[in-house]
């Protein structure tokens, strides 16, 4: 049976409105069960430790929904683990982008605070994956983020399924419609 496991973003947790807004429709569906949606440790050593030892006993049967920083954790999940992926506004090359949040940094929705250092981004440059398996991706962007350049995502993920939407922000606007689709997308068979 596939698991959907939801991952997060950085300084995000299962209480964000995507994931929240996945659980409902989860339950809605009576597929409570086929949910795991972690709060992702801030520590990219940390947080991969965690991912694998979820995805480690399903043998490839979970789809991974992950949004921001957690599309990156989910592509190297899929190239690690196999299963398939849809990414929502994903992280293309994190590391580059680090020295923006060194520093104390509050979690949006804890409020838990988190010392970022350069080490993150040594860390989080080992686990970067090229996609592979083309089909097992299903890239979901919105051309209005306005945290990350959409194009980037669009580029790196090309021969994947792909969604580009205008408008929209890096939270991607009215996700929920998306929902029934991405379960169908998890379990093509």
């Amino acid at each position: 049976m596939t698991q959907l496991i939801y991952l997060h973003g950085f300084l995000s947790s299962p209480l964000s409105d995507k994931a929240q807004l996945t659980q409902q429709w989860m339950m809605q569906q009576g597929l409570a069960d086929r949910l795991i949606c972690p709060q992702i440790p801030m520590q990219p050593d940390a947080a991969i430790a965690l991912i694998g030892s979820i995805l480690q006993p399903l043998n490839g049967n979970f789809c991974v929904v992950g949004s921001s920083l957690g599309g990156f954790f989910a592509t190297w999940a899929v190239e690690e683990f196999g299963g398939r992926a849809v990414l929502v506004n994903p992280a293309v090359r994190p590391y580059d982008l680090i020295n923006q949040y060194l520093g104390p940094q509050e979690n949006y929705y804890t409020g838990e605070i988190h010392q970022i250092d350069a080490s993150f981004a040594a860390q989080l440059q080992q686990y970067e994956r090229a996609p592979t398996r083309l089909s097992h991706y299903w890239l979901l962007t919105q051309e209005g983020d306005e945290v990350l350049d959409y194009r980037i995502g669009v580029d790196y993920y090309r021969g994947c399924l792909q969604t580009v939407e205008p408008g929209g922000d890096h939270g991607f606007t009215d996700f929920e419609r998306y929902l029934p689709q991405i379960w169908r997308f998890a379990c093509p068979d």
